[in-house]
């Protein structure tokens, strides 16, 4: 007895997609170095930064949240801020030695030179373009300001002056990174274009998107290559000798339902990426292999953020509080 056509079809159909499912698996990590830290707060968490290379450290997130450790990250105590304003997101935070500068929405710049014991507001022009999204501190007195519409500002005098670095602001963004060396390279709202400025110029350079797919996120890497983040968990990376050309997509997952939302490299080789919904993949031979920590995908957060101090020290950030700390190295085998 035969089976009908139509079941014929629908078996197959099947058997290619458990075929196609059991390719796009990826391997676990061996070892997840990974350790959920416990904080006081709900709120979604924005940045991290530490003073002078120490075991002091310091958070931001949304509702003003400031939380801060003395233990490298293991512990963290929630510290009040006499701002007024509740609802203030906190998007920034950045330190040269003892002196630290906190920037957020909708137009809030903090600055302190006792390691945040203290922390002083400075008003901000009416006249600024949007409102402070990033912050970087470049030395005594010295820090580079930027806004969620792309304006760029440096101070040499601890805030009370600022100095426009382009002279039109980009538009509204979506994300924006910067380099070590002072250049910066924006993704558009709508995740249509992306644009690079580098110290010198007077304007942004806007560039096509090399993908059929928005843009989420692009930043510098550890191996002289721009990373590119698109919907659908798509990665491409550019070419170290010529920025404007980009390698084919790489997919990691092919079945994946989850954005990507941020990458960071801990060595030139072992790239970092996080996603939604608990998902998070590294690769130990600069992109061309990928493995999953299925260790936290129960974590019920999107992960918004990853950043290497150094090659010992890493944070994840997500909402509703969620941190998890890098505690040590972890094994390309499977």
């Amino acid at each position: 007895m035969q089976f009908p056509k139509f079941l014929q079809k629908f078996a197959i159909l099947i058997a290619v997609a458990l075929f196609c499912a059991s390719c796009d698996y990826l391997p676990d990590v061996s070892y997840n170095p990974w350790e959920l830290v416990p904080v006081a707060t709900d709120a979604k968490l924005f940045d991290i930064d530490f003073v002078d290379n120490s075991d002091h450290g310091w958070i931001v997130g949304s509702n003003a949240t400031l939380l801060e450790t003395q233990d490298g990250g293991k512990t963290w105590e929630t510290k009040q801020l006499d701002l007024d304003e509740p609802n203030l997101l906190l998007t920034s935070v950045s330190f040269s030695g003892s002196e630290g500068w906190v920037v957020g929405e909708p137009s809030v710049l903090l600055h302190s030179t006792d390691g945040g014991k203290s922390w002083t507001r400075i008003a901000l022009s009416n006249k600024l373009p949007g409102a402070p999204n990033n912050i970087v501190a470049l030395g005594p007195s010295a820090a580079e300001m930027t806004t969620n519409v792309g304006a760029i500002y440096q101070t040499k005098d601890g805030g009370q002056t600022w100095q426009a670095m382009v002279e039109d602001a980009v538009g509204v963004i979506r994300s924006l990174s910067r380099s070590e060396q002072g250049e910066y390279v924006t993704v558009s709202a709508k995740g249509n274009f992306y644009s690079t400025w580098e110290p010198g110029q007077t304007s942004w350079t806007p560039h096509i998107r090399y993908s059929s797919k928005r843009l989420e996120k692009i930043g510098f890497g550890q191996d002289n290559r721009l990373w590119m983040l698109a919907r659908g968990g798509e990665i491409r990376f550019s070419d170290p000798n010529d920025p404007e050309e980009w390698s084919d997509p790489i997919k990691p997952e092919f079945s994946t339902s989850w954005g990507l939302l941020d990458l960071a490299y801990r060595t030139p080789e072992e790239i970092w990426v996080t996603g939604g919904s608990g998902n998070l993949l590294c690769s130990f031979d600069g992109g061309e292999t990928w493995q999953k920590d299925r260790k936290v995908e129960d974590i019920p957060s999107n992960f918004y953020r990853i950043e290497f101090m150094s090659p010992k020290r890493g944070f994840i950030l997500g909402q509703r509080g969620t941190l998890l700390r890098y505690t040590g190295n972890t094994s390309a085998s499977s």
